[in-house]
C-alpha cells in the first residue's frame, strides 16, 4: 500500500445475506428459496475492493457494527489489501445488512439495513481529512449520511465520483452536484434525481443528465452499456452476456471508472473499460466475490473459466 492511496472511497459496507429465488415475491406473497449465504458487501466496501482487484492502492472511510459481521467485513477489506485504518467499530451499533434475493434471470431485489454506516459523520471525514485531500480520485455513494458525503466533497481535490444509490426520494442540494466530477446514476436513480416521472430510455437519459449541475454524467444502461454526457453524448455499449447475478455490477463499474481515470485515461475510454468490468462481474455470484483482476475481466467475457 502506498503511503497515500491512489483512491478514497467514503462509503458503506454491509454484510450481504443472501438467498436464490426462482422469481422475486410480489407484495404480501412468500417464496421459498436456496440456503442462505453470508457475503461482504456494501457499495463502498465493494467499489472499494473492486478498484484494489485492479490494482490500485485503495481506503476505505466507513463505519462497521462491533459484532461478528463488522469483524468479518473488515478482514475481507484487508485481505483485499484495502487500507481500513479509517474504518471505524462503532460501540454496541449493528453492521449494515443487505436483504438480497437472486432471481433466476441474475436480477436482484435488495432491502439494506444502514446499521452503523448511518452512524457515518462529518466528524469521522474530518479525521481522514488529509486522506481524501491527497487522494488521487475520492468515490462515494448514498448508502451514509448526505452530510458525510457533503463533507467528503469539501474536502477532495482530486477527481470527485458520486454514485447517487440510493438515491434520495427529494433528490440532492445542486451546490452539492456542482462539486462532482463525474456523477454516476442508473436510470432510475437519474429520473429520481431529476424529478421526472417516467420511463428513461437513453434519448430521455441524455437530456436528463444535461440539465443536472454535475461537470459529466455516466448513466448506467445495463445489459445496453453506459452513455457519458458531457459536451457531447457518447453512447458505450457493453458486451454481451448471459448474467448469473447482478449484485455488485454496478459497484465494480464505478470502481474500474475511478481505476481508469487515475491511469490517466479519458472519460470515454475509462467507460468503455467499466462496462466490461461490470459485465464480466455478472459472471459469478455474490458481491465481492465476483469483482475480478484485470486478467479475470479477459478470461470471464471469452467464456473461459475464471
Amino acid at each position: 500500500m502506498a503511503m497515500t492511496p491512489e483512491i478514497v472511497v467514503v462509503g458503506s459496507a454491509n454484510l450481504d445475506l443472501v438467498v436464490d429465488v426462482s422469481r422475486t415475491p410480489l407484495a404480501g406473497e412468500t417464496v421459498l428459496g436456496g440456503d442462505l449465504r453470508r457475503i461482504p458487501g456494501g457499495k463502498g466496501a465493494n467499489q472499494a475492493v473492486a478498484a484494489a482487484r485492479l490494482g490500485r492502492s485503495v481506503a476505505l472511510v466507513g463505519r462497521v457494527g462491533d459484532d461478528e459481521g463488522g469483524e468479518m467485513l473488515r478482514a475481507a477489506l484487508d485481505a483485499d489489501g484495502v487500507d481500513t485504518t479509517r474504518l471505524t467499530t462503532t460501540i454496541d451499533v449493528p453492521n449494515g445488512v443487505a436483504l438480497i434475493a437472486v432471481g433466476a434471470n441474475g436480477e436482484n431485489a435488495i432491502v439494506v439495513s444502514p446499521g452503523a454506516n448511518s452512524r457515518l459523520s462529518a466528524t469521522d471525514l474530518e479525521e481522514a481529512r488529509d486522506l481524501i485531500r491527497h487522494a488521487s480520485c475520492v468515490l462515494l455513494q448514498l448508502e451514509v449520511p448526505v452530510a458525510a458525503v457533503a463533507a467528503a466533497l469539501e474536502m477532495a481535490e482530486g477527481t470527485v465520483i458520486l454514485n447517487p444509490a440510493p438515491a434520495p426520494s427529494d433528490g440532492l442540494p445542486d451546490e452539492l452536484l456542482r462539486r462532482v466530477d463525474v456523477l454516476v446514476p442508473n436510470q432510475t436513480e437519474l429520473a429520481t434525481l431529476a424529478r421526472y416521472d417516467g420511463a428513461v430510455d437513453p434519448e430521455i437519459a441524455a437530456e436528463l443528465a444535461r440539465n443536472l449541475p454535475a461537470e459529466r454524467v455516466v448513466v448506467t444502461l445495463g445489459a445496453d452499456g453506459a452513455l457519458v454526457v458531457g459536451n457531447d453524448v457518447v453512447h458505450v455499449p457493453a458486451p454481451v452476456v448471459r448474467p448469473v447475478d447482478t449484485t455488485a455490477a454496478g459497484d465494480s463499474f464505478c470502481g474500474a471508472l475511478a481505476d481508469a481515470l487515475v491511469g490517466g485515461q479519458s472519460l470515454v475510454e475509462a467507460t468503455e473499460w467499466a462496462v466490461r468490468v461490470g459485465a464480466a462481474t455478472t459472471l459469478r455470484s455474490g458481491a465481492q466475490p465476483s469483482l475480478p483482476t484485470p486478467a479475470e475481466v479477459d478470461r470471464l467475457l471469452s467464456g473461459e473459466s475464471p
